[in-house]
């Protein structure tokens, strides 16, 4: 990997703009990565569209904006209408199966689904549902390593939500890697 712009996108209060800075903390300090990161939302911040734009990258990065995104984790129906025809050709896109429903799903790149929001809620907190995404991405891209990433997750939670996060990371980790095996 030399570079990879990944954009996150969702609406305010799904945990898009953690998402971001738990992967970019995940490559910069537990993986011997670089990354910049950007955030975007709505005024009205819970409720509105809301999205994280990060570059990794094996070598410093001189500018923050993506320009290309190699990958897209989607995490509602306004995100997907919004930005995934953003995503470049081979690019993969990651999505909420029971929050986004892709209409002309493009040929040209890979598209991974899990029932995030679901498995949060099986665990006891739908707010988890941003923390079972970064496992099921770890797994499927293997951008960043499953430590690495686990690290970022148990450093980067409130206080106290430690075990349930740690929980939901593992549980994206499991169904993904039952995907791409």
């Amino acid at each position: 990997m030399a570079k990879m712009e990944i954009k996150i996108g969702g609406f305010g209060g799904q945990g898009v703009i953690l998402s971001g800075y738990i992967i970019g903390r995940a490559a910069s300090i537990y993986d011997n990565k670089y990354a910049t990161m950007i955030q975007a939302f709505g005024p009205e911040a819970r409720g509105s569209s809301t999205s994280a734009q990060l570059i990794v990258s094996d070598e410093p990065v001189a500018y923050p904006y993506i320009t290309a995104p190699n990958l897209m984790v989607l995490m509602s129906q306004e995100a997907y209408t919004k930005f995934s025809g953003e995503l470049v050709s081979g690019g993969t896109l990651i999505t909420d199966e029971e929050l986004v429903t892709p209409h002309n799903l493009r040929n040209d790149i890979k598209h991974y689904s899990i029932p995030a929001a679901r498995f949060a809620e099986e665990l006891g907190k739908r707010m988890v549902s941003n923390i079972v995404m970064m496992g099921f991405t770890t797994a499927i891209t293997k951008i960043i390593g499953e430590k690495a990433m686990g690290e970022a997750v148990k450093v980067s939670v409130p206080k106290g939500t430690e075990k349930l996060n740690h929980l939901a990371f593992v549980k994206g980790l499991e169904y993904g890697r039952k995907l791409v095996e």
